[in-house]
């Protein structure tokens, strides 16, 4: 095992919107002679994906809001507005490229058929083994509300023609109540015209309470909904994080930048549950571990971590993560792979870089 560069941990908030992700596509490296039987593959480090679920409501002001206690007995939107909800928050790992850990794995010129799968982005995903399908979590959106139908397309000439806005409100009242009294003769089967059978019967009925709404809102107002989600990742370092801002919340303005102070902040707390295996090492140990891991197929041992969000003085998340930077590194030594009748297959984790099975 060859070890490639070496670079500095760096520490790093990105925020972007967010969309459905798919697992990586991964690509077959075969070990042939023109490569010289080796594969270069590089570990990945821990960039933690938190994602907001927000709720969007845009509040709409109807036209005869003034009168709509007067002649329905409502209380009406009386401003229009857009209002931002925080719905739910979801932490997931999603491993990136770490530079300072690219390695070449050497088969033996005589191994039958050795190769190894990797994500596009050159991580180690399986080795002799075809990788296992597997998506990134995300939430379930519920579709946003229906666009509003223009109230003016059910309005009668005699309104249109009104000459004043309180005239208007009269008339509109007047057949949302023509409406009202409508359905209820066809519910009680005393309409003039009663529909010929069950499937008109729905139309009829659908037509009368869609109509009904649209004109009541003119009075009322009327609400939209849509739902749309926020990723903010963080590339921890090997130290522990104290409540760092990592993005702020608007009412308003909805998900802004950790910088924007017209937003809550969102704290991030990261601290490691995994003593670190080099600071209990004596310096003979360090050397025999590098030896170590300079031959055969080096991999992830993640460390445990407790991470926790908080946002108005409340706990959004706490839970348990598998950090790549908190762990250490071991190695399967080039022995197993050299069985020329049965090849060893190691499935890994792509997003850890950690073994999650060997057959033999």
């Amino acid at each position: 095992m060859i070890k490639i560069k070496h670079l500095l941990f760096s520490v790093l908030i990105v925020s972007l919107s967010a969309v459905c992700v798919q697992a990586q596509q991964t690509v077959r490296m075969n070990a042939i002679k023109a490569n010289d039987y080796g594969v270069i593959y590089s570990l990945p480090k821990t960039s933690l994906v938190i994602t907001l679920k927000v709720k969007k409501t845009v509040y709409n002001r109807g036209e005869f809001y003034q009168f709509a206690q007067r002649y329905l007995s409502i209380d009406p939107i009386t401003e229009s507005r857009t209002e931002f909800t925080l719905e739910d928050v979801m932490v997931s790992n999603r491993g990136i490229v770490d530079k300072d850990n690219s390695f070449m794995v050497i088969f033996k010129p005589n191994s039958v058929a050795p190769y190894v799968h990797l994500t596009q982005d050159g991580l180690i995903s399986t080795i002799n083994a075809n990788p296992e399908s597997e998506k990134e979590s995300s939430f379930d959106l519920p579709a946003p509300s229906p666009a509003p139908l223009n109230p003016r397309r059910f309005l009668s000439e005699e309104t249109l023609m009104a000459g004043s806005t309180a005239k208007q409100a009269e008339l509109v009242s007047k057949q949302i109540f023509d409406l009202r009294r409508s359905r209820n003769d066809i519910l009680i089967g005393e309409a003039d015209n009663m529909p010929p059978d069950g499937e008109a019967y729905k139309v009829v009925m659908e037509q009368i309470t869609n109509q009904e709404k649209v004109l009541t809102e003119m009075f009322s107002g009327s609400t939209q909904t849509e739902y749309f989600t926020k990723e903010i990742v963080v590339v921890p370092t090997e130290k522990d994080i104290d409540r760092i801002v990592i993005g702020r919340f608007s009412e308003k303005l909805g998900p802004v930048d950790a910088d924007n102070l017209a937003g809550a902040p969102i704290y991030l707390t990261l601290k490691s549950k995994t003593p670190k295996v080099e600071n209990a090492l004596s310096d003979k140990e360090r050397e025999r571990l590098e030896k170590k891991l300079s031959e055969g197929v080096v991999y992830n041992v993640p460390g445990k971590a407790q991470l926790t969000l908080e946002f108005k003085n409340q706990t959004l998340k706490n839970q348990e993560m598998d950090i790549v930077q908190f762990g250490s590194k071991d190695v399967l030594t080039k022995k197993m792979f050299d069985n020329m009748k049965q090849p060893v297959k190691v499935i890994f984790y792509p997003n850890l870089g950690a073994i999650k099975q060997i057959i033999q």
